[in-house]
């Protein structure tokens, strides 16, 4: 079996490739398994502070669901891909770590959808970005319905999204869709200068800190403040904030181990 996805892990930055460039990494049901397989496994080591998401070459970071598999499926089997899709979208904004997107070229339908549930958004200035759903009959089934809105208003949404609108890089940054453009060739390495940049971090605190933030913005003010305490108060017992503060009274890096 081909390995549609693969994962390199260097100096505590993942970065998971979508590898299946003939087809535009468009997310066939034997990728979705493989994706869901390698983001569990992410999930739960602590050794990886930071994670990517990219795409092979510089053609395509995702064209959203694998039509072409589809045509050949019955209803049942539809549904199925399609809360599949959803659910892997979902593992994205789940994961413990920070997640950036780096999108290298196209990213349609549940491709930017995929690309909405990561944390920070950086893209190649080639790269075409749009929820094209419907044009196709159908509307963002994977939350961009949902996350598109909550990122940049829901005027600007609605009218992406009814008008199926294929944006470029430029476009999309002025939306406020992703907050960097990068030149092709220097994407990944600028994806991993900002990974390194969180990963110094504490690893407990970007836990707690995206927690906050993804749970805060579903609900009131209030609630939110409770969630971001509640967060807060979790990091008290650890060794990291106490390793922090032993550090900037050294006048030093800290060291920090995820405990």
């Amino acid at each position: 079996m081909p390995n549609f996805v693969t994962v390199e892990v260097q100096d505590g930055v993942a970065v998971v490739m979508l590898n299946r460039g003939e087809a535009a990494n468009a997310l066939s049901l034997q990728m979705l398994i493989e994706i869901n397989e390698v983001l569990e496994e992410i999930h739960y080591d602590r050794s990886i502070r930071a994670v990517i998401v990219t795409g092979t070459g510089e053609k395509a970071f995702c064209a959203g669901a694998d039509l072409k598999e589809r045509k050949g499926m019955n209803e049942e089997e539809t549904r199925k891909t399609i809360a599949l899709i959803g659910k892997t979208v979902n593992h994205f904004e789940a994961l413990a770590q920070p997640v950036i997107a780096a999108i290298n070229g196209v990213a349609f339908g549940g491709g930017l959808e995929l690309a909405l549930a990561c944390d920070i958004r950086m893209a190649s200035s080639t790269a075409k970005l749009g929820l094209t759903e419907t044009a196709l009959g159908i509307i963002p089934g994977a939350g961009g319905t949902q996350r598109l809105p909550r990122l940049i208003g829901m005027g600007k949404a609605k009218e992406l999204i009814y008008t199926a609108r294929r944006l470029s890089a430029e476009e999309a940054y002025h939306y406020g869709i992703i907050e960097h453009i990068v030149e092709p060739q220097e994407l990944l390495n600028q994806a991993k200068l900002l990974a390194h940049e969180i990963g110094k971090n504490a690893p407990l605190s970007l836990i707690q800190a995206k927690t906050a933030i993804n749970q805060g913005m579903q609900t009131d003010i209030s609630t939110g403040l409770q969630i971001e305490s509640l967060a807060y108060s979790r990091l008290l017992q650890t060794e990291d904030r106490l390793e922090g503060l032993k550090a900037f009274q050294e006048k030093r890096l800290p060291v920090y181990y995820g405990k």
